[in-house]
């Protein structure tokens, strides 16, 4: 199977950019071991040093400090004064705060995160909510990203961009600025209660959903999103793995508009590993996924309620030596007319991962009709270094008429695209029997 008969690379490069910064609380360090209740915290001390500074000193170094990040940010002494309230509830009591008072105070109880200085990578994409931009005979999307800032710690952003008629893929602009949420509903509790989040600016690329809950305080890891259809209804899911820096567990984020956004768990024994991915409506009146149980095999889920996620049906085992380590899936499965089309990736010698195909049967998915002997994608040479080398990924295609549109990380740094015929990769594809 030549790559060049049917896959185009689009030399498309979406690459982390140390510049883009959200403002994330800052806690002082733990206080020592001597320390008593009644102590006075350091952030006592902090807010008491504030507290003595006179009206023209505390004005002074709030501009200054406006100086030095109001381009950065939005909204910023709107956000130091939330942050000085977070700060009041937790300190000893202490004379009423000034506004000016206020907003100094909840400057030093921020700083700057890069959230996407190590890595923007394992991308998956869907059709935008609103086509009004679409080009004649082409189609708006939204590409989901992962972004890794210092510690290791993922959140989710989001990119826009087009697919011309003639398959050519293009991507806006990025805004400057980055901006997390506002919390509209339940609290960022070690407890199993949905959370919702929602934002106030107009440009998707400005979004950053960042760890909320203790679950995902390490990460929001490899968001797999589909365009999920009932009714009429048109919902937009996406499994990820949270990651809390011990363990893992998937849960589920749910947007009709990619504004505002509701994040639950998922529970059952399926729902204990990593890398689930819903199909983009139901089958037989259940909701199907397909994950993989035993760090291996792909398996085939049902649920009656989008929640709970038991048992599964064995589908698809490491074959080739490309995937002898283990396989797993790489995003939604595709409805085509042959049948489903579900892009894997398998790992092989030396950890070197590759991304394939295999077509499932539209009534029972639990039958494989074809798969890709060899990979589809693998690492160029171009693309072997980065922060995990060897690795190409993605979360997630598209179809747009005869064309797949696949994303791909590259070596777990930066991402970029690729079209796909779906003629010759159907026609390149292994019959199974």
């Amino acid at each position: 199977m030549s790559q060049a008969t049917f896959l185009n690379r689009q030399a498309l490069y979406l690459r982390p950019d140390p510049t883009r910064v959200i403002v994330r609380p800052f806690k002082p360090a733990t206080e020592p071991k001597d320390f008593k209740p009644t102590d006075k915290t350091r952030a006592n001390h902090i807010v008491d040093r504030v507290m003595a500074l006179d009206d023209d000193a505390v004005k002074s170094q709030i501009a200054d400090v406006l100086v030095n990040f109001d381009g950065r940010h939005r909204n910023l002494l709107r956000t130091f004064e939330a942050r000085a309230d977070e700060m009041e509830e937790a300190l000893l009591g202490h004379p009423p705060f000034s506004q000016a008072q206020r907003q100094l105070v909840g400057a030093y109880f921020l700083h700057e995160y890069s959230f996407e200085s190590s890595a923007l990578f394992n991308p998956s994409i869907v059709a935008h909510p609103d086509q009004t931009l679409a080009p004649p005979g082409g189609l708006r999307f939204v590409v989901s990203l992962r972004a890794v800032g210092e510690g290791h710690v993922s959140s989710l952003t989001f990119r826009a961009g087009t697919i011309s008629a003639d398959g050519s893929v293009t991507v806006d602009p990025t805004a400057r600025l980055a901006t997390t949420p506002r919390l509209v509903a339940g609290e960022p509790r070690p407890v199993d209660e949905p959370i919702e989040v929602a934002f106030d600016t107009t440009d998707i690329s400005e979004r950053v959903i960042f760890p909320v809950t203790p679950a995902q305080s390490n990460g929001i890891e490899d968001a797999r999103f589909v365009a999920f259809e009932d009714g009429g209804r048109r919902t937009y899911y996406a499994t990820y793995t949270a990651y809390d820096g011990r363990g893992i567990r998937s849960e589920l984020l749910e947007t009709t508009d990619f504004v505002s956004f509701r994040m639950r768990p998922l529970r059952g024994s399926a729902a204990r590993n990593k890398g689930m991915a819903l199909f983009p409506r139901k089958l037989g009146g259940r909701y199907a996924m397909i994950g993989r149980q035993d760090n291996e095999n792909l398996y085939l889920i049902y649920s009656d309620d989008l929640e709970t996620w038991d048992g599964g049906y064995p589908i698809l085992k490491p074959e080739w030596p490309w995937e002898f380590v283990q396989i797993g899936n790489c995003g939604s499965p595709i409805e085509l007319d042959e049948g489903w089309l579900l892009f894997t990736h398998g790992v092989g010698p030396v950890r070197r991962y590759a991304i394939g195909a295999a077509l499932l049967d539209k009534n029972d998915p639990t039958k494989v009709l074809a798969r890709s002997r060899e990979p589809l994608v693998h690492p160029e040479s171009s693309e072997r270094e980065g922060y995990v080398p060897n690795v190409v990924y993605t979360c997630g295609a598209i179809r747009h008429g005869g064309r797949i549109v696949l994303p791909y990380a590259v070596s777990d740094t930066f991402s970029n695209f690729a079209t796909i015929r779906i003629d010759a990769l159907l026609a390149a594809m292994q019959p199974q029997t």
